[in-house]
Formats: C-alpha cells, structure tokens, sequence
C-alpha cells in the first residue's frame, strides 16, 4: 500500500529565501510535496524551481531574485508572488551568511573587521526584520484560510532562520551569534503584535547541519566528525530535519504556536 499523500499546505503560497541551497532549497522541496506552490527567492537560481515543475507541475513553482540587504528588492518580491500565487501564506526567512569562517573562525570582536559585521546584520537581522515588514503588510491585506481544527481562521505564517547560537553563546562568532539573538527577540515581538491577526511568526534554531555554510568545516573528515561529536546525538543535522520542523510550524497542527524559537539540535543546548 502506497503512503498517503501529505496535503498539509494544499494550495498555500510560500515564499522562501536563500532556496538555492541549503536549508532553504530542502524547505522548498518538502513544502511543495505537502501541496505548497513555491516562489524561491536568492540571489541567483540553482534551479530547484525548475525541479518542482517537473515534479508537480508548472504552476507549481517560480524563481524571484532578491537581495535581502536592499529594501526595494523584498518588497517587489513580496509583491511579485502575491500576484503571482494571488496571496502570501507563508514566508519562511532563510538568506544568511557566517562571516566569521573567512577568519578561519578566529574572530574575537577586537580582531573583527566592522562591515563584516555590518554585512552580517543587514542580511540575518535587517533582511529578516524587512522580509517580515512585507509579508505581513501583505498578509494583513488578504482574507483569513479556512477554518484549522481550533475554529480559527489563519491570516499567515512566518519562518525566520535564527540558529541554536541565538539561544546560547559561542566563542569567535561575535557578528553570527548577535544576528541570530536578534531574529529570536523580533520573532517573540512580532508574535505578540501579530496575534490579534492570526498571523503565526515562529523561528527554527538549527545546531550544526551539513550544508554549504559550514563546508568550511565538514570537508575535513576529522573536523566534520568532532563537529558532528560536540552533539549528544553524534550526528549533524540534515537539511530535511529543519524542513520538517518548518512544515509542522507552517501547518494547522501548530495552530496554537507562535512566538516561538524550536531548538533542532541533537541536544547540543541541553549541555
């Protein structure tokens, strides 16, 4: 017997940044076999649009390129799939840098470079805070979905990649760690505005998972493994662990959650 198709986003719109590679590129794929038509956001196409088309159609998906350090990019992103898709439903904010690995990760704050950390913040903080402007002046415009099973009627969702280090500290990453607490701190505001709304805003804090990001690392076999070590769980995480956690987040089955920041870590923070 064949597993049951997953519908849990059937015919909601979701953009994602930073869906080239990655963590993004993975929600990508996991939205649009739950019923998502896609808008993949970055800075240059590595084709996953093209991959859904094939897969479910050629509505299914859309490239939209964006750099989320310029205000006037995101807005015409978000207004580019609203008329492309009809609404935003879902906006998961995944564009991000860690600057600290051109530095070998050696970067205490004296020995920084200052617009390191102020290209850091731009894309991880500013890029998230405006990505989140516009999606939910969008939402606020648009008719609530159907009824969840709490009886309520959901105006949006919203997912910002904050990280593990946005709940606990590390050494020699002064300009990531300080990014990814903020995107923690706007998340808990913006679900406190918001809820009146009935627009979800939630964060995913990731430990180590193998993607291009930490490439730095993972292509030494004894550093990758020390890394993969440092969790309780002795693995890093794979992209499709977070892109599980981002569906659940997007879905009627979280409809009593916002606000909040889920630790997908092996138990790295419970140290």
């Amino acid at each position: 017997m064949s597993a049951a198709k997953d519908t849990r986003l059937q015919g909601r719109i979701a953009v994602i940044t930073g869906a080239s590679s990655g963590l993004g590129k993975a929600t990508a794929i996991k939205f649009a076999n739950s019923g998502a038509r896609i808008v993949c956001a970055d800075l240059k196409s590595s084709g996953v649009e093209e991959e859904l088309i094939k897969l479910h159609g050629k509505e299914a998906a859309t490239f939209i390129p964006c750099d989320v350090t310029q205000e006037s990019q995101i807005e015409a992103l978000v207004s580019k799939a609203a008329d492309w898709g009809g609404r935003v439903d879902i906006m998961c904010n995944y564009a991000g840098i860690a600057a600290e690995t051109s530095y070998n990760m050696q970067a205490r704050c004296d020995s920084m470079e200052t617009k390191d950390f102020d290209l850091t913040m731009a894309i991880n903080c500013r890029g998230v805070w405006l990505s989140c402007k516009y999606a939910l002046k969008q939402m606020l415009k648009q008719e609530a979905r159907s009824e969840n099973a709490r009886g309520e009627r959901t105006r949006g969702w919203i997912v910002n990649a904050a990280s593990m280090l946005g709940t606990v500290g590390t050494a020699n990453a002064p300009a990531y760690v300080t990014s990814k607490h903020a995107v923690v701190g706007m998340t808990k505001q913006m679900a406190i505005d918001y809820a009146k709304d009935r627009i979800h805003v939630n964060a995913l804090c990731p430990g180590f998972v193998d993607t291009p990001m930490i490439s730095f690392f993972t292509q030494d076999v004894d550093t990758k493994a020390g890394l993969a070590a440092a969790h309780p769980w002795n693995s890093l995480g794979r992209p499709e662990d977070v892109a599980d956690a981002a569906l659940f987040l997007c879905s009627d089955e979280a409809a009593w959650i916002t606000g909040h920041s889920l630790i997908i870590d092996g138990a790295y923070t419970c140290q």
